[in-house]
C-alpha cells in the first residue's frame, strides 16, 4: 500500500508577464557591450528554462500582444547584427608599414680604412693604432662607410652643435625621402616615435622634427635614448601599441645613429676603442598606419614584437657600458663576454617567439627534446627549432662579423640567409638600431621579397637586450628600386669578404 507523501505540493512554475519580458529586453540591451555577459545569457537562458520545467512558456509567449512579438524579433535581429560588429571592433587593429627609407651618407663622409688609421695615429699611441687595425681587418667592414665631418677633425670636434647638425642631416634626409616616395602630408602624422643611441638634447629630437615639418599640435611624440642597437623593434612595438589604441591614425618611427658626441673615444682603453672601428652614420624612417583602407598600398604588416631584457644579470648589464677611462675620456666599453651574453639573450627571445611563429611540428619537437633533457638525459642537447620553416628572410643586426657568425651558427642559417646582414655591415658599417632596415632594403633591391614572405628582424644591444619584429610582405616589390640607400650600388653586391682584409 502506497504511503501518502507528507510534503507540500511543489509550487507552480513561474509565469512570465509582459512586464517581465520588457524588463528582460532592457537587461539584454545593458549586457550588449560586454560580450562575455552576452554569451553567458544565451547559455543560462536554456538552462533556466529546463530547470523551471515550465510547460506554459510557449503558450505565454504566443498570448503576448503583437507589439511584443515584434519587439522580440527586432531584439533578436539586433543581437545577430551587433555580435559580429562588437567582435570586429574589439579585435586589435592590424598595423601596416606603408614604406621606409634609409640614410645614405654623402661621398664627403666616406672613410676608407687608410684614412681612419692615419687619422688615429695623430690621436692615440701606436699600440692602439695597431689594435684598431687588427679589429678593422677582421670586422667585415668595407671602404665606403661614412662618418660625420667633425669626427675627422684634428682632434675630433665632439660638440653639441656638431651632434645636432649630424642629427638634422641624418633624420631630415630619411624623412624627406620617405615623404616624397609615399606622397604623404606630414600634417597627417598622429604619432612620432624616435630612438637614438645616446644623444638626447633639449629640446628633444622629436621636437626638432615637429618644428621642421610643422606637425599638428596634438601629435603624440616619444623620444627614446640610450636603448642601444636593439631599439628599432622597441620603437616599432611602441608605435604598434599606440596604433591599436588610437583608431584611424598614422605613425612615423625614426631610428638614428649619431656618432660625434659623446661616442667618439680618444683614449687608449682597448674595449673602448672597438666602437670607434665599428660604428658608422646611419638612420631610417618608417611610416606606419592602422587604416584598413591602406592595406592595398602598404608594403608590410607588423605581426609581432617580442622583447627580451637580461639586465638583471650584472655581466649582461655591463657588457656594453658607457663610462670614463682613468684619464676622464668618455666612451663606450665593449667587453669580451658580449658574445656569450648575446647568445643567451637570443635563446630566451626565440623561446618566446617560437610559439607565435613556428609550425606545430617544430614546437612539439622542441618540447619533446626539452622533456628528454630534463627527465631522462641531462647531457642530451635541446633541439633548436628550425626557424627557416617560419621565415623567408632574416635581418640580423649588423653589429659585427662575430655577431652575424654567432646567430648564423645558433639558428643554423645558410650564408644566403645572412647575406643582407653581411653586405649591410660591409657597405654601411654598424649603423646600430637601424641596420635591420638597411638589410630589409637590400633584400628588396635584390628582388628577393615576394608577396606573402615573412621577415624576422632581430636586434641585439646594450642592457642587455634582444628584440624581434615579425613582418609579412603584403605586395610584390616593383623592380628596379629607384630610391633608397642601395639604389645606385645594388648591382655590385654581393661581394666576397675575406676573413682578414689586409691593408
Amino acid at each position: 500500500m502506497a504511503t501518502q507523501s507528507l510534503l507540500p505540493p511543489p509550487p507552480p512554475p513561474p509565469e512570465f508577464s509582459a512586464k517581465a519580458i520588457l524588463n528582460l529586453n532592457r537587461l539584454l540591451i545593458t549586457l550588449l557591450p560586454n560580450k562575455i555577459l552576452f554569451l553567458s545569457f544565451f547559455i543560462l537562458l536554456p538552462l533556466t528554462s529546463i530547470l523551471t520545467q515550465s510547460t506554459r512558456t510557449p503558450t505565454i509567449v504566443l498570448s503576448l500582444p503583437t507589439i511584443h512579438h515584434v519587439s522580440l524579433l527586432a531584439l533578436f535581429l539586433l543581437l545577430l547584427l551587433l555580435l559580429p560588429i562588437r567582435y570586429f571592433k574589439s579585435s586589435p587593429s592590424p598595423v601596416y608599414i606603408l614604406d621606409f627609407t634609409c640614410f645614405k651618407p654623402p661621398i664627403t663622409c666616406r672613410v676608407p680604412h687608410a684614412t681612419f688609421l692615419e687619422h688615429s695615429r695623430l690621436l692615440v699611441d701606436e699600440n692602439s693604432v695597431r689594435f684598431q687595425m687588427r679589429i678593422l681587418e677582421r670586422s667585415g667592414i668595407g671602404e665606403e662607410t661614412g662618418l660625420p665631418p667633425p669626427s675627422l677633425y684634428l682632434p675630433p670636434k665632439a660638440s653639441l652643435e656638431g651632434s645636432r647638425a649630424e642629427s638634422e642631416q641624418v633624420i631630415f634626409s630619411c624623412i624627406d625621402e620617405l615623404l616624397i616616395t609615399t606622397s604623404f602630408d606630414p600634417k597627417h602624422i598622429d604619432i612620432l616615435v624616435l630612438d637614438s643611441n645616446n644623444f638626447s638634447p633639449t629640446p628633444s629630437l622629436t621636437s626638432m622634427i615637429v618644428n621642421k615639418y610643422k606637425l599638428n599640435t596634438n601629435v603624440l611624440t616619444f623620444n627614446l635614448s640610450g636603448m642601444g642597437c636593439s631599439a628599432s623593434p622597441i620603437s616599432l612595438g611602441l608605435a604598434k601599441d599606440l596604433l591599436q589604441v588610437y583608431p584611424n591614425s598614422n605613425a612615423l618611427v625614426v631610428s638614428a645613429q649619431i656618432i660625434v658626441s659623446p661616442n667618439w673615444y680618444m683614449g687608449s682603453e682597448r674595449s673602448m676603442l672597438i666602437p670607434n672601428c665599428l660604428f658608422r652614420m646611419g638612420g631610417a624612417a618608417i611610416l606606419m598606419t592602422n587604416r584598413r583602407s591602406e592595406r592595398r598600398h602598404a608594403k608590410y604588416q607588423l605581426h609581432h614584437v617580442v622583447r627580451t631584457h637580461t639586465g638583471t644579470d650584472d655581466k649582461a648589464y655591463r657588457c656594453v657600458y658607457q663610462l670614463e677611462d682613468s684619464q676622464g675620456r668618455q666612451g663606450v666599453s665593449l667587453e669580451k663576454d658580449v658574445m656569450p651574453i648575446s647568445a643567451e639573450a637570443l635563446k630566451i627571445n626565440i623561446s618566446n617567439l617560437g610559439p607565435l611563429v613556428l609550425p606545430r611540428s617544430e614546437q612539439l619537437h622542441y618540447i619533446f627534446s626539452l622533456l628528454v633533457h630534463k627527465i631522462i638525459n641531462p647531457k642530451r642537447k635541446i633541439y633548436v627549432p628550425d626557424f627557416k620553416k617560419a621565415f623567408d628572410h632574416f635581418c640580423v643586426h649588423a653589429g659585427g662579423r662575430a655577431i652575424i657568425d654567432e646567430v648564423e651558427k645558433n639558428l643554423k642559417l645558410t650564408s644566403e640567409q645572412v647575406e643582407a646582414s653581411r653586405m649591410t655591415l660591409y657597405r654601411f658599417g654598424n649603423t646600430s638600431s637601424c641596420s635591420i632596415w638597411y638589410e630589409l632594403g637590400y633584400i628588396e633591391a635584390k628582388g628577393k621579397m615576394k608577396k606573402g614572405d615573412r621577415v624576422w628582424q632581430l636586434g641585439l644591444g646594450s642592457g642587455f637586450k634582444c628584440n624581434s619584429a615579425v613582418l609579412e610582405c603584403l605586395n610584390n616589390i616593383s623592380l628596379p628600386v629607384k630610391s633608397g640607400a642601395w639604389a645606385d650600388c645594388i648591382d655590385r653586391f654581393p661581394v666576397e669578404i675575406p676573413k682578414i682584409i689586409k691593408f
